[in-house]
């Protein structure tokens, strides 16, 4: 599998501080375990990040530190930000296709019928009932409506392929949609296509078949 689309640069420096929110996270992490590349490359940013720690002075801690460390020890993980290993998948009957280990403890939700040949899945982070993540599924040849993001999508590739004006999209890549693209992304003819999506913000849906499909989704 050769992999063209990975995170940013600013993304991975985020996701090796912990600043990503929880949905990001989990799309960044699904792509990780199987991008030798952009693991080494938060690696290196884990080693910088450390490095300049170890240059600060120190500094006087809070009186409630140690209450306030332990009250974090007791609050839900995080979704897992890197796999140091080769990826292995598990089988959810829900969803029809193998998923990431990274999935392994979100809930997945029942498929729900968008528009014709567009199917989706709610993503349940525990502890993070906020984080927006979706499994969408598309059929061979569907072109999705023209939309634009008020914030930043984070879509990866799980199955099949998919391509817009700016690229072509195959299993492991990860694609960044900022708030300043508008774009009408279309399925491979000759297989459906599942993606794990994140989203940051309102997906800002263009036309009649747009503003149904809104109706429909929600996100």
């Amino acid at each position: 599998m050769t992999i063209t689309h990975h995170p940013s640069d600013e993304t991975l420096l985020q996701q090796a501080a912990g600043m990503l929110s929880a949905g990001p996270a989990l799309v960044v992490a699904v792509h990780l375990e199987g991008c030798e590349s952009c693991r080494r490359r938060l690696l290196g940013f884990e080693a910088t990040g450390g490095a300049l720690l170890e240059t600060m002075p120190p500094q006087p801690m809070r009186h409630d530190a140690l209450a306030r460390a332990l009250g974090r020890l007791d609050q839900a993980p995080s979704p897992p930000r890197h796999a140091a290993r080769p990826p292995t998948v598990m089988r959810h009957r829900r969803v029809g296709l193998d998923l990431p280990a990274s999935l392994q403890h979100c809930e997945i939700g029942r498929w729900r019928w968008g528009i014709p040949g567009f199917r989706w899945s709610r993503v349940t982070i525990p502890g993070y009932a906020d984080a927006r993540v979706v499994l969408l599924k598309g059929k061979a040849g569907l072109r999705l409506p023209l939309h634009g993001h008020a914030g930043t999508e984070y879509l990866q590739v799980l199955s099949g392929a998919l391509s817009d004006a700016r690229g072509r999209y195959l299993p492991g890549d990860l694609d960044e949609v900022g708030s300043d693209v508008d774009h009408r992304p279309a399925v491979d003819a000759d297989s459906e296509c599942v993606c794990l999506v994140a989203l940051e913000g309102d997906t800002l849906l263009r036309g009649p078949l747009g503003r149904l499909l809104w109706s429909v989704i929600g996100f």
